[in-house]
This record gives structure tokens, C-alpha cells and sequence, in this order.
């Protein structure tokens, strides 16, 4: 599994790295369910997503950051409310024309069927 979610940029900022900031201080919301995919098999949602550390640039318009974010999981019937904080590698790539921002979440096997 790898998930990727696009963002349409609005805005031109003075810098690249204040550009995407700004995208992912907007997009709080739609990070939390991007990466809430990530951990839907533990039963966890992610909330409070925010970048963590530097923006590495591999290309011009291509590289990683690092997310961090809380981890919660939640189940009435069990009495769980457990939250941790978390983080998670993302690639990024801007489009040409500076209008979408692609990010690409890390690569999960799945575990295929087992044999009977």
C-alpha cells in the first residue's frame, strides 16, 4: 500500500519551503485523513499533524519532510481512548507550473493470503 494525495496550491509564497508550509498548515484536516489510512488496520486515526523538522529538497521541485502527528485510537465498547504522537516520512514533488503539491506517503507491503 502507498497512498498519495494531491493539494492545490493557491497562493505563490517568496519561497518554496514557505509554500509548502503554508499547504500543510491550511490542510491540517485532509493530512489527518491522508495519513489515517496508514493505520485504519490498527483502528487509529491520525489528528494534529504538523511538519517536523526541516523540508529536504532531493530535486528543484521534488523531496521529504517529515510529519508528526497524534496517533488515537478509540473503541467504546473496549474502553480505549489511547493517544501517542507519532511520525511519518512524506515525498513531495510541485508540479511545473507551482499549482499542486503531490505527496507520497511511505510504502507498506500488504501481506498477501496465507496458504491452507
Amino acid at each position: 500500500m502507498q497512498e498519495t494525495w494531491l493539494f492545490k496550491i493557491e497562493q505563490k509564497q517568496s519561497s518554496l519551503e514557505n509554500l509548502i508550509q503554508d499547504v500543510l498548515e491550511k490542510e491540517r484536516k485532509d493530512l489527518g485523513i491522508f495519513l489515517s489510512y496508514y493505520f485504519k488496520r490498527e483502528g487509529a486515526v491520525t489528528e494534529n499533524v504538523a511538519l517536523k523538522g526541516e523540508i529536504d529538497f532531493t530535486s528543484e521541485l521534488q523531496g521529504n519532510f517529515i510529519l508528526d502527528f497524534d496517533l488515537v485510537h478509540f473503541n467504546a465498547c473496549l474502553n480505549i481512548h489511547d493517544t501517542k504522537r507519532d511520525e511519518i516520512n512524506v515525498d513531495f514533488e510541485l508540479s511545473k507550473d507551482m499549482k499542486e503539491l503531490k505527496l507520497t506517503g511511505p510504502y507498506i507491503p500488504e501481506r498477501g493470503m496465507d496458504e491452507i
